[in-house]
């Protein structure tokens, strides 16, 4: 620092650096028009397609309703949708593998938030205030040699 600062205003113009902008997010579309998204949960990995459509869900090549049979796991895959708004705008495919079915349905829930991000950037304040782009990183603890589980220890018996 070559120059000698006199008062507060010129340590206050010394310092003072431009703000950094947010992230401008832009619309991520293939060649197809289609949006595309990985959600994960638990071991289950989804892979999301969205495009304009009459809003057909399939999920392995089968209906959502066929796939997830449980109404409270077809709930979950629909929220994104309900919160914003777009429940019959988009055909959705969907290729999900790995662990069971709650899993599977938090991670379609998971990578369909993100590629409606991905279609329509306006609606990522909403999804995030929900909580929908955010990866539960929570995953089943590994089992230790010596343990009954992954805590559980055999029962003590002192004779």
């Amino acid at each position: 620092m070559s120059e000698t600062l006199s008062s507060l205003q010129d340590l206050k113009a010394a310092t003072a650096a431009p703000a950094p902008e947010a992230p401008v997010h832009v619309q991520k579309l293939d060649k197809f028009g289609r949006a595309y998204a990985t959600g994960k949960r638990k071991n289950a990995v989804a892979r999301v397609w969205i495009k304009p459509g009459a809003g057909k869900i399939t999920v392995n090549g089968r209906e959502l309703a066929v796939y997830f049979a449980r109404p409270v796991l077809q709930m979950i895959v629909r929220q994104p949708l309900g919160v914003t708004a777009r429940v019959d705008q988009f055909d959705i495919l969907i290729t999900v593998a790995g662990g069971g079915l709650s899993g599977q349905a938090g991670a379609v829930r998971h990578g369909l938030s993100k590629a409606l991000t991905y279609y329509e950037p306006g609606l990522r304040p909403a999804l995030k205030k929900e909580g929908f782009l955010t990866r539960d990183s929570r995953v089943v603890e590994r089992k230790k040699y010596g343990k009954r589980k992954a805590r559980r220890s055999f029962q003590f018996s002192k004779r």
